[in-house]
């Protein structure tokens, strides 16, 4: 199943394979630096995948050399008149930080496929999904501190999650580009493939996903997320809730069954 391209030349590609929502950037000559339309398309996306029970698992990657360079603000709606005090916030509330939440809140698991350069928004939107798996060419770079600018699209809350604060503070105040195999062991990709595998390591891993009980991976997502921003009592009470919902549910059924009776599970995502 695919989706019309959107946007000129098809500017955010989308299909459902296999259970799989593919959501590719789509302009190769610009880097995939992100527009205001791709912005919302994938935010559309993102939710279409929440609410669809066919699509289990989500692989977000680009077209060409770059996976994202960043934001491109040509296209966005105009601003009329003089910028006030407010302005910016409002902007950066309801464009970049709003992707990256699309993608931290999808219910489904977020695969990023990263093909190349990711900079600025591009990498927080690489960073925020659950796995990562880089081409060797990839590069990561906190490029704001080059425009004198401060991190947007929850830079400074995903990096010293991932990486510590010491080492975030090193790449957003130098915004030095990182590469893949760099990133791999500082703790940002999870695996690193050469560029002619990427597609076919990410399916892979996406399908896998896809055929796995796709509430208790929710449910999963949630209490990881969380815990990095609460005490061990919340963590442990949202444990509990969360595995008494899960019981709830067919996959978890069936689990305990396969496991009962010797044989391996088929989950239905229900």
């Amino acid at each position: 199943m695919t989706s019309a391209p959107h946007g000129p030349a098809g500017e955010v590609l989308h299909r459902i394979e296999g259970g799989v929502s593919w959501i590719t950037l789509n302009r190769p000559e610009a880097m995939n630096a992100v527009t205001w339309d791709q912005r919302e398309r994938v935010i559309a996306l993102l939710g279409e995948a929440d609410a669809d029970p066919a699509v289990r698992a989500v692989v977000v990657t680009a077209t060409g050399k770059g996976f994202c360079a960043g934001a491109d603000l040509r296209g966005a709606p105009a601003t009329p008149g003089e910028r006030v005090a407010g302005d910016v916030a409002r902007m950066i509330r309801l464009g970049a930080q709003r992707l990256i939440t699309a993608v931290l809140d999808c219910e489904k698991p977020v695969i990023a496929a990263v093909n190349g350069t990711a900079a600025g928004i591009g990498a927080h939107l690489a960073l925020a999904c659950d796995l990562v798996i880089a081409a060797e060419s990839a590069r990561f770079i906190e490029v704001f501190v080059r425009r004198g600018l401060v991190p947007d699209g929850g830079g400074a809350y995903l990096l010293p999650r991932l990486i510590g604060p010491q080492k975030a503070k090193e790449l957003m105040f130098f915004g030095d580009a990182v590469p893949a195999a760099e990133a791999a062991r500082l703790g940002l990709v999870n695996r690193v493939v050469p560029g002619e595998e990427l597609e076919a390591t990410a399916r892979a891993w996406a399908e896998r996903l896809a055929q796995g009980p796709t509430r208790a991976l929710a449910l999963t997502k949630q209490l990881v997320n969380a815990s990095l921003d609460g005490g061990r009592a919340a963590a442990l009470a949202a444990e509990a809730t969360a595995q008494e919902i899960n019981m709830t549910t067919a996959d978890a059924n069936e689990g305990v069954a396969s496991f009962v009776e010797r044989r391996p599970p088929k989950y239905l995502g229900r």
